[in-house]
This record gives C-alpha cells, sequence and structure tokens, in this order.
C-alpha cells in the first residue's frame, strides 16, 4: 500500500472512531419513551431532570416510562407539550444518566456531517449518519409554530428516531429530529427546543398573543390600494369585536381592515396568527393600521395573552 493510500486508510479510521465515541458520549443522553405505541419515540436528557421529545409522536401523556441508557425503566411526569413546534416536555426524577450538551444549529452550513441518535424499545442506542441537506431561516409549521431555522438533515429517520437528537461533528446537539413530509426527517434547532421548554417549565403552557378580534380575509381595491399608497394585495376585515378585550380597549370597531401590524404587512388571517405566537409580544404595545371609511388610522394595542384552554 502505498504512503498516500496508508494516509486516506488511516484518516477514514480516525473519523470512523470519532463519530463512534461521539455517538457513546452523546448516546447516554438518548432515552426511549414508552407512550402506548409499538414503536416509541426517543427522547434528549435536555436539562437535568428533564426530558424532550416529540409531540407528534405521544399516544398519551400519562402513565408514560422512558428507557434510560443505563437500562433502567422509570416513570416521567408531563410538564407541557406545545403541539406547533411537536415538542413535550417531561420530568423524570433522578435520572443519573448524563445530559445532552446543547450547540447551536446556527453554526451548520449545508454539507456539514451529522448523525441522528435514537434508542429502541429494547434500549439499544441507533445511529444514522448524514449531510445537512438544507439550512435556511426561520419558519412556521402547518399549525403556526414559531420555528427558528429550516433544517433538513440527510438523513434516514428510521422508526423509533422521532424525538432524538441531531448531533454535530463537535458532539453537540443541534437540534431534535422530527418528521417532516413522506418521512422525511426535520429538526427542530435547539434555540426553538430552548424557548419551549423555558415557557413550560415558567407557565405550564405556550404564551399565544391574543386580541379579541373575529376576522376574515379580504382583497383590497386597485383604487383604494392606489390612494392609500399600499403594496399589500389584502388584509383582514373585523367580523366581531369581544367586548374589553385588547382591540375593544384599543378602540377597534367591526368592519376595520388590518393591513399591517407592528410594521408587518398583513394578508389573511395567518399571518396575524403568526405574529400573534411570538410569546415575546404578550403585553407589548404593537401598532396597527387599519382601514377605516377608506381612511389609513393608526391604532395602538397592548396584546393580551390567550387561555391556554383556547
Amino acid at each position: 500500500m502505498s504512503s498516500s493510500a496508508l494516509d486516506r486508510s488511516n484518516a477514514l479510521l480516525a473519523l470512523s472512531n470519532n463519530l463512534a465515541d461521539i455517538v457513546e458520549q452523546v448516546g447516554g443522553a438518548v432515552v426511549a419513551v414508552n407512550a402506548g405505541r409499538r414503536i416509541s419515540p426517543s427522547g434528549i436528557h435536555w436539562r437535568n431532570g428533564i426530558i424532550v421529545t416529540s409531540d407528534e409522536s405521544l399516544q398519551r401523556y400519562d402513565e408514560i416510562t422512558v428507557t434510560l441508557s443505563n437500562g433502567n425503566t422509570v416513570p416521567v411526569t408531563l410538564i407541557g407539550h406545545d403541539p406547533t413546534t411537536d415538542v413535550a416536555v417531561f420530568k423524570v426524577e433522578n435520572p443519573e444518566i448524563p445530559i445532552a450538551k446543547i450547540g447551536d444549529a446556527k453554526t451548520l452550513k449545508v454539507g456539514h456531517l451529522v448523525i441522528g441518535l435514537g434508542r429502541s424499545n429494547e434500549g439499544d442506542i441507533r445511529a444514522a449518519m448524514g449531510a445537512v441537506s438544507v439550512v435556511s431561516g426561520a419558519w412556521r409549521s402547518m399549525t403556526g409554530g414559531n420555528i427558528d431555522q429550516f433544517i433538513r438533515p440527510d438523513i434516514t429517520l428510521y422508526p423509533g428516531f422521532a424525538g432524538g437528537p441531531l448531533i454535530d461533528a463537535a458532539g453537540s446537539v443541534v437540534g431534535m429530529n422530527t418528521s417532516g413530509r413522506r418521512g422525511t426527517a426535520l429538526t427542530i434547532p435547539a434555540s426553538t427546543v430552548n424557548r419551549v421548554v423555558d415557557q413550560l417549565l415558567s407557565k405550564g403552557h405556550i404564551a399565544r398573543g391574543y386580541l379579541g378580534l373575529g376576522m376574515q380575509p379580504v382583497r383590497l381595491p386597485n383604487n383604494l390600494k392606489t390612494a392609500l399608497n399600499l403594496t399589500s394585495v389584502g388584509g383582514v376585515i373585523v367580523v366581531n369585536v369581544e367586548p374589553n378585550g385588547p382591540a375593544d380597549n384599543a378602540g377597534m370597531l367591526i368592519g376595520d381592515v388590518l393591513v399591517s401590524f407592528d410594521n408587518a404587512p398583513v394578508n389573511d388571517t395567518g399571518d396575524v396568527l403568526a405574529l400573534l405566537n411570538s410569546s415575546d409580544r404578550v403585553g407589548k404595545t404593537v401598532k396597527v393600521q387599519i382601514i377605516r371609511a377608506g381612511v389609513l388610522v393608526e391604532l395602538a394595542i397592548v396584546i393580551g395573552e390567550r387561555s391556554a384552554k383556547e
């Protein structure tokens, strides 16, 4: 064997050993979540005594146990869950397993090597390696959740891998894997998971903004858009105003057409809901622009908090 071929062989062996070491180290923080399904999702020991997993993979939220890396199966208690970001959070007493080293998904680039991990019902750790195929900016899930980055790793999401970690080449957990369309892998970035965990630990639910309005999308006539110097194609017309709600207190009336919310254009009700889903808006005053009797009017609304039951 030539020296160059030997060097390549040694480099591949070193890479292989490094990857196996990373799986062994991080795998200690990966659990199997036993939630009444034949194929259990995985979970991550995210913080001391805190397990996160994929919400959509759960059949129920009570009488759940997790199988730890040390072989023990122990009960967990639901702290809360957020279907819009696919994150469920549980508490486990004295887990006696490692805590995951949480990294930053913003360091990921297309082409970076990554590893997905899962733990089987029998307690075995499993791994799938691939590359990051897509990384882009913030996006909104079909259920309205605000997710900080769109990350698609080119890994096979084997049964039971949902809820498990995506690991970078440094051995840091950069997010939680879940299933996208047609079974493709998607990763909820660590920053989003952390935000959900923080809120569920402090409140037990996710804070959502609330206006107290009933709305329907409308298209704006071209002559009105020209007269008011508007670039948006549409807006939302107010069809109901809840008495003493945030919008009512700000002076909004039935028939008003909302076209701008906190300097962001509004074209349909989905735009409004997406803007309200950001928990940091609750309690803040935002400026909205409405069309009233053909005139552009600006109002200031103090965003309320939607009931946890809604």
